[in-house]
């Protein structure tokens, strides 16, 4: 059986790393050359280049998005006897933290259109609580794909309950929301900076942004063992440092994310206009928001017979997810979920396939996807 060449991959992080090659390797040999390599000089330097991009107070730097999330919700005071509400439909990353700091996960539906957290089921769940559950003490909304999750009833929800709400934004650098950055709406905000996200480390890497200065301070201190002093644990921390060459690289590459992000946009565009007039739609977009395109979703019943296809003209697609968290053998069964019970959550995870969306795309691999897609029937 011959298998076709991919001559079009879906993602490509050496594509990122080969198009600032010159810049990231000074800045490799500038942190290499300091002697110093956890938390230093470029770690700070990264931390408020990133909040005065974001338009926050604060950024905490650490060693994973997952942990940032963690943190977070330990620095707000949430952890066992808790819990938290957030989405099946996400990378499982998000509930993993919350299980990390010790609360227990509530899964509330998605809506079909943007497939992000539905606000009527948060509000029928924060009304009526699923018996059993530990009392909810945080909302944890993921703005999914490269767009806003419908925040503003969201956040209302949560003030009206007391409840903080962290917008969890791995997929997210730089959408905006009535013309304001995402991350800067709720008490706090955090970012995975894996390879593949808008803004990605060449490593592992995670972030958290604040307006609030003493939650900055506690974020800091947790995230190496509780230290403010040297060597003097006040609280039970964990080990979770962006090391300084990451930073140095995330210094480069935050310098020119605004334009790949709008490299982004002009290659979706081109992907709309192929599919208008089909009968697979474009991804939704919100009213009153921008979208970055961490990826480029399409629909189908049949998604495994568009795969192919796509694989068979040397294109190759991606799945996210595949399987809904509540679905996933270490969660099934035992979290809590809204009265809904995921039901748009497992309908999309059947459906959803994951277009090529890099910014390093050349526009003759562009024009073969948009090609592909005016083909679809």
């Amino acid at each position: 059986m011959n298998v076709p060449l991919i001559s079009v991959p879906q993602a490509n992080p050496g594509a990122g790393y080969q198009a600032l090659k010159t810049e990231i390797d000074a800045a490799v040999a500038r942190a290499l050359a300091s002697g110093w390599y956890v938390l230093g000089a470029e770690g700070r330097a990264f931390e408020g280049e990133f909040a005065a991009w974001l338009g926050a107070a604060h950024a905490v730097g650490c060693g994973n998005g997952t942990d940032a999330l963690a943190l977070t919700l330990r620095g707000l005071g949430i952890g066992p006897g808790m819990s938290v509400a957030t989405v099946s439909h996400t990378a499982v990353a998000t509930v993993a933290a919350i299980e990390m700091a010790g609360a227990q996960a509530v899964l509330i539906d998605i809506d079909p259109v943007h497939y992000t957290m539905d606000p009527d089921e948060l509000a029928a769940v924060l009304a009526h609580p699923p018996a059993g559950l530990a009392p909810i003490a945080a909302i944890i909304p993921v703005h999914l794909y490269g767009q806003a999750c419908d925040l503003h009833p969201i956040l209302a929800l949560g003030a009206r309950y007391g409840i903080p709400v962290i917008e969890d934004c791995s997929q997210a650098h730089g959408a905006t929301l009535d013309g304001r950055k995402l991350g800067t709406f709720s008490v706090a905000s955090c970012f995975s900076l894996y390879p593949t996200k808008n803004l990605g480390a060449l490593g592992d890497g995670g972030i958290m942004a604040t307006q609030d200065p003493a939650l900055a301070e506690a974020i800091a201190a947790l995230r190496q063992y509780g230290w403010k002093m040297h060597y003097v644990s006040e609280a039970v921390g964990v080990n979770s440092r962006l090391d300084e060459l990451q930073a140095a690289i995330l210094r480069v590459k935050l310098a020119h994310l605004d334009a790949q992000n709008a490299r982004r946009v002009a290659i979706a565009g081109v992907y709309d206009a192929a599919l208008a007039g089909g009968n697979v739609r474009a991804p939704a977009r919100r009213a009153n928001a921008s979208h970055v395109f961490h990826q480029y979703v399409v629909r189908s019943p049949d998604r495994a017979a568009l795969q192919a296809d796509f694989r068979s003209q040397g294109i190759a697609t991606g799945i996210h997810y595949p399987v809904p968290v509540h679905l996933q053998p270490a969660y099934i069964g035992r979290v809590a979920m809204g009265p809904a019970m995921c039901r748009e959550t497992t309908l999309a995870s059947q459906q959803v396939l994951s277009m090529p969306m890099f910014p390093q795309l050349a526009d003759a691999q562009v024009e073969m996807v948009a090609g592909a897609l005016r083909r679809l029937d």
